[in-house]
């Protein structure tokens, strides 16, 4: 397992950067991130915080590194690849905190990554007391690949062994053992190791963004964000190979791999 942990400062107000949050999708810096849907948004009527549930759908390169690690087919040309990311947030307007938790929902057993972040509101804080954001990020890597077919292994030749053959496997395991975790742990290692360092590239390029869309807050409001939003789902949609027609991202994204299917099965009859 490994662990990473970044800090961000917005000479922002809490309430606009919380909103910020929510409209940062698309922005310059996003242009992987095919669309957004919210799957659920409720305010508790006991502690009126704000809780929301939504999956977004990315597009990426898969590290070399890690690709090399994967069966054929799984990516696409080049290791390009699209994965959902599940994203839970509260936001408790009246204490001036927010609360964000982000998934992969694939691959997990490859890697696992879970992002967590918090935003606070400086001028509540007995320490800062200034006018502004800050935010701390701690994104956890676990990769367990490798361990679910060694279990199956065990599993699956486990009835066929008689006690005395059992007892062999069990004299010869220390030696076998060793060697076979230690090769299985370096993998996950090397994998967990490539997810930190594109994490750190991430996390700069999302802060980048927020900024982007603060700064179009300040100087066009609500209108001069969706402005924004709306050129730069044009150019994500013109270099992933969209069209715009006004239709929705997710449709438009279904449409596309829909058709690549067709294409691909039309190809295999020939």
């Amino acid at each position: 397992m490994k662990i990473y942990q970044s800090s961000t400062d917005y000479s922002y107000s809490f309430p606009t950067v919380s909103l910020a949050y929510f409209l940062r999708y698309p922005n310059p810096y996003s242009k992987h991130v095919l669309s957004t849907d919210t799957i659920s948004q409720f305010v508790d009527p006991t502690t009126q915080r704000l809780h929301t549930l939504r999956l977004h759908l990315k597009r990426s390169k898969v590290p070399a590194g890690i690709l090399k690690f994967l069966p054929s087919g799984m990516s696409g040309p080049g290791g390009a690849s699209e994965s959902y990311v599940l994203e839970k947030s509260v936001v408790d307007a009246k204490e001036g905190w927010m609360e964000t938790e982000s998934r992969n929902m694939e691959w997990t057993g490859i890697l696992s990554v879970v992002e967590k972040t918090v935003f606070w509101d400086k001028s509540l804080s007995e320490i800062d007391s200034v006018m502004g954001t800050s935010s701390q990020t701690t994104v956890t890597f676990v990769s367990k690949l490798g361990q679910t077919l060694l279990k199956r292994r065990k599993i699956a030749h486990a009835p066929e062994e008689s006690p005395e053959q059992q007892a062999e496997v069990d004299e010869e395991q220390p030696k076998q053992g060793f060697f076979a975790s230690w090769s299985t742990a370096g993998i996950q290692r090397t994998i967990e190791i490539i997810g930190v360092k594109r994490s750190k590239t991430a996390l700069i390029n999302s802060a980048e963004g927020m900024k982007i869309v603060l700064e179009r807050m300040r100087n066009g409001g609500i209108k001069g964000v969706l402005e924004g939003m709306r050129h730069d789902r044009m150019e994500m949609m013109a270099m992933h190979g969209l069209s715009y027609d006004g239709s929705s991202t997710w449709q438009q994204v279904w449409n596309h791999g829909a058709q690549r299917n067709h294409d691909d099965h039309d190809d295999h009859d020939d």
